[in-house]
């Protein structure tokens, strides 16, 4: 069977989750956590990062950090997972959900404005599959509207939007370290913050409302309850087994790239005779590999595409159902205009299997299977 992900790991895991534990130490923000935000400063040009305990949290305090609140409204795609509303959600806002572009899955830049209204606070564009939203535009409605941009960036890293990293282009960033990600601590992610402004409080907030990151830099000689706040601070045991991985990030992003570029040769054919549709970078995107999905004709037709690769002994998935059709979606958001493409693109959306260990040999079976299922 070929599973359709594999957490990475590297083999130096469990060396280093040992070296924390002995230098007992195994808390919030030790060494390999330092490693780890470090990393993620030089590698993206973010004026601060802040590893958490998930990409839900790390959205979580975005939406502290611009003083979201009852009543606000928030703009987002309804393709995303539930994180990226339940953040807002959870502080009383409302998610205002606009169409994407088809070719992308993305957000559609161009419907954003109109969603605009006076109780507008944010905008959060996701970058699905780790291909940039069209921040250029993006940025441009923020800045007329006096708006926040929190990039939803969950799938983004080592993915570039005109040589910028993502999730270093809004006013914040979030990133995802779960076990489905390119990089993983098991469950994990990071804050990225642009304006160092914003940095104080985000450390407070992190630490349960209290300034104990100053007094650990030595700047206070005792630290109290200055503000609310909660526990965002995964484990050093956590970070260190994301400190393996980001060593080796090049090697694993380099292998996943050949990877999805033999993916995207090998079904090209089938594209070319209008069987399926495969992925679109747009110029001046760079992406990560984070998945390769492909587009069959319908539900119908990806319903048994599934089933099978199934019977061949490949788990293939589909993604997100509409946020806006769920039960939370109902109740706590709106849709604004039309649902052209959320439904119907997601309807017919193909996820291959993805993952560090996969081979090129594992590759060709799985293609070879999906050619046999059009009869190519």
């Amino acid at each position: 069977m070929i599973v359709f992900n594999v957490p990475p790991y590297t083999g130096r895991e469990l060396q280093y989750i040992s070296q924390a534990v002995e230098q007992q130490k195994i808390c919030g923000d030790g060494e390999f956590t330092r490693r780890c935000n470090s990393w993620i400063e030089e590698r993206t040009g973010t004026k601060k990062c802040l590893l958490t305990t998930s990409c839900t949290h790390a959205t979580e305090l975005a939406a502290l950090l611009s003083k979201v609140g009852p009543g606000d409204e928030v703009i987002m795609p309804s393709y995303t997972f539930v994180s990226t509303a339940d953040a807002f959600v959870l502080r009383g806002a409302v998610p205002v959900f606009v169409d994407i572009r088809p070719d992308t899955m993305n957000i559609d830049e161009t419907l954003i404005e109109d969603a605009v209204t006076e109780r507008t606070k944010a905008i959060v564009p996701v970058h699905y599959a780790g291909v940039a939203c069209e921040m250029d535009v993006i940025m441009e409605i923020a800045r007329r509207h006096g708006l926040f941009v929190i990039e939803d960036a969950a799938q983004g890293i080592m993915s570039t939007y005109k040589g910028e990293a993502l999730g270093t282009i809004g006013d914040f960033g979030a990133f995802s370290f779960h076990e489905t990600k390119n990089y993983s601590m098991g469950e994990g992610g990071a804050l990225l913050i642009r304006d160092t402004r914003y940095v104080e409080e985000a450390e407070i907030l992190r630490e349960k409302g209290t300034n104990r990151s100053k007094f650990f830099r030595g700047q206070i000689d005792k630290y109290t309850w200055v503000n609310y706040g909660s526990s965002y601070l995964p484990s050093d045991m956590n970070a260190a087994y994301l400190w393996a991985q980001l060593e080796m990030a090049d090697a694993i992003n380099n292998h996943r790239l050949a990877l999805w570029d033999q993916y995207y040769e090998e079904l090209l054919p089938l594209q070319e005779k209008g069987l399926l549709e495969l992925p679109t970078v747009p110029e001046g995107c760079v992406h990560n590999a984070h998945m390769f999905y492909i587009k069959a004709k319908d539900l119908k037709e990806r319903t048994a595409l599934l089933a099978f690769l199934k019977e061949h002994d490949i788990l293939s998935v589909f993604h997100y159902i509409p946020l806006h059709t769920a039960p939370a979606g109902l109740k706590f958001g709106r849709f604004h205009g039309k649902d052209v493409y959320t439904t119907r693109e997601s309807e017919r959306l193909c996820r291959l299997p993805m993952f560090y260990k996969l081979t090129a040999e594992e590759v060709s079976y799985i293609t070879g299977k999906v050619k046999e299922f059009y009869h190519v």
